[in-house]
């Protein structure tokens, strides 16, 4: 027989399950950067023991001395300091205070040794501070100061907060989406001078963001991915790879844990699927639905882009692209390769032009230069109805475009841009539809996590159609203009609408009559209900006489004030009385008793 603690201990580890043993694999981690973050201090004692030690050697020597060396008292009889003293004295001359001789004045032999041994604390000063000023330009231990005040801010977090890896200008325009929505955020990137520059952002709460490697598991962990208040990972590095891993730590340590990554690659995108259920997001196939969206009906797409652009938003310029033609497509590289596809699947020709095309068997294909007009000549640009300017290069791009506009002046122009300088020049040429990687991704990711009712709107909205969309926009603008001002969720249960239970309950709860003034019930609110979500299913764009039952969850678009005068409603019976009913009903205990008002409940508001 073996030992029976060993079987007993056996016993209670194969009897784990999967979910315990991925806490402890987090705990571990978590563990192993908190002591990674706690090194500064070990850091500093190693580089500053040398320094230290010389100084300790000397002041014990100098010490020593003022003891063994004799004086004189004023009587002229021998005398010694004692250790006290000697300590003493040495502690103010090193540190240059020098309160004078004790306890008597010194004799010669006395004032040299205080002579060398004030030039031997000069130099081990001059060689500890050096040692330290040193030290402080090291990248290490930089590196560790900062990892050390990083997680100590992360830490302390106690509101949710999105963890993001990848701060370019995707990451940018996501965090200021939130910082809008008053999301907090943690930013983790490679590069120093992205996180050196949180500081000069203008965000409302404070950021943590550290210069690391994402994909390092460590590092995710000290940024937050096994704190409690995490509530999502967001993957936006330039290397996909470095997203894959990211995704792959996040969905074995934190598995609950929501995780959107940017990916271009179908090969990476199938092996993210493998890892749960991620939410992935590619630029260039997102513009290709786009654009199809934007073909088959405009209205939806500016509908869509209007609000995936989030508060603050400017409504955009509905187009007029042609439903029917010839595309050409100038670039066959990742983007054109979508972009061909989406076009084709929805039954249009599509000529493809690209100087070193890696598909030469596509029927469709012309190899040159997309610039040269000879090879659009040979496109016959003059007979296209639309031109995709997709290449990497901007220059390229812009001088495409340019020439497809001397070309024939009707050309549907959709463009690339790469860069961010290169915004003024795109908005000059006059470009039908604009594709910017970075800001497509942001307003995608944002679109999923602010909140999860948008992105099902979004899905959802398409199939009813462009007058739908149409009419649903200028609803939209009547109430709060061209600029987006706030859009949020409301769930009607006993916790955050606590006042409209019994009225719920009746059976005769109408939206119209939920979305009235507390003022002036005879004036709506500056809001737009855009969706009701009730038991997986959803009802788009709801008009007034829509009837609202307990659990319902509602997504709303208009003015903050029409927020902050609803979540009155929601929460005081008084006002839902007077809303609903037209009734006064005085707020306080006190006065329902002086007038004899019973106070709003189910019963009154059937």
């Amino acid at each position: 027989m073996g030992n029976p603690l060993l079987l007993i201990w056996k016993s209670l580890f194969d009897t784990e399950d999967d979910e315990r043993r991925d806490r402890r694999a987090t705990l571990r981690v978590a563990a192993a950067s908190s002591a990674q973050a706690t090194a500064t201090i070990f850091l500093i004692l190693r580089r500053m023991r040398t320094p230290l030690i010389v100084l300790i050697v000397i002041f014990a020597v100098s010490v020593l001395g003022l003891t063994l060396i004799p004086g004189v008292d004023p009587a002229g009889r021998p005398t010694r300091m004692g250790f006290f003293d000697a300590f003493y004295f040495m502690s103010y001359t090193a540190s240059t205070i020098g309160f004078g001789e004790l306890p008597y004045p010194f004799t010669y032999s006395q004032r040299m040794w205080v002579t060398i041994s004030i030039y031997l604390t000069v130099i081990g000063w001059a060689y500890a501070i050096g040692s330290l000023l040193a030290l402080l330009q090291d990248r290490a231990f930089r590196s560790a100061l900062a990892l050390q005040h990083f997680s100590r801010k992360v830490s302390r977090l106690r509101e949710p907060f999105v963890l993001i890896a990848g701060y370019g200008q995707t990451g940018e325009l996501l965090g200021h989406s939130l910082d809008e929505l008053g999301r907090r955020i943690v930013v983790l990137d490679k590069v120093a001078d992205r996180i050196d520059g949180l500081e000069q952002d203008s965000y409302h709460a404070d950021v943590p963001g550290l210069t690391a490697d994402a994909r390092d598991p460590g590092h995710l962990a000290v940024a937050g991915l096994d704190h409690p208040s995490c509530e999502a990972v967001v993957a936006l590095t330039d290397d996909e790879e470095a997203n894959l891993a990211i995704v792959m730590a996040a969905a074995l340590l934190r598995p609950e844990l929501p995780v959107i990554a940017r990916v271009t690659s179908r090969v990476l995108a199938e092996r993210m699927q493998a890892f749960g259920n991620p939410g992935l997001v590619n630029p260039f196939d997102r513009f290709g639905d786009h654009l199809r969206l934007a073909l088959r009906a405009p209205a939806s797409y500016q509908l869509l882009t209007w609000l995936e652009s989030g508060p603050g938003g400017e409504l955009g310029a509905r187009g007029t692209p042609p439903r029917d033609g010839r595309w050409v497509v100038c670039g066959y590289g990742r983007m054109g390769r979508e972009l061909t596809t989406d076009l084709r699947a929805a039954g249009l020709e599509v000529t493809v032009i690209d100087d070193s095309p890696e598909d030469v068997d596509d029927p469709g294909l012309l190899v040159g230069d997309g610039s040269d007009p000879w090879t659009l000549a040979q496109a016959d640009l003059d007979r296209a109805v639309g031109l995709v300017a997709g290449t990497d290069n901007d220059t390229t791009n812009l001088s495409l475009v340019a020439a497809a506009r001397r070309s024939t002046s009707s050309l549907f122009i959709a463009a690339r841009q790469n860069r961010p300088a290169s915004a003024p020049l795109f908005a000059s040429m006059r470009i039908d539809a604009r594709l910017v990687p970075s800001e497509l991704i942001a307003h995608e990711v944002y679109a999923q996590l602010s909140t999860p009712l948008l992105w099902r709107f979004l899905r959802e909205m398409p199939a009813r159609g462009d007058a739908w969309a149409a009419a649903l926009i200028d609803r939209l603008t009547q109430m709060c203009g061209t600029r987006l001002q706030a859009m949020w969720k409301v769930r009607l249960t006993r916790t955050e609408a606590p006042a409209l239970a019994g009225w719920l309950a009746s059976g005769s709860a109408r939206l119209g009559d939920l979305l009235r003034n507390p003022e002036d019930r005879e004036e709506h609110l500056h809001a737009v209900p855009l969706m009701v979500l009730r038991d997986g299913e959803v009802t788009l764009a709801p008009e007034g006489d829509f009837v609202l039952a307990p659990g319902d969850e509602l997504l709303l678009a208009g003015r903050p004030g029409a927020r902050r005068a609803l979540g009155t409603t929601l929460l005081v019976p008084s006002v839902l009385e007077y809303v609903v009913h037209d009734r006064r009903v005085p707020a306080s205990w006190i006065w329902r008793k002086l007038t004899r008002t019973p106070v709003a409940d189910a019963t009154s508001l059937r």
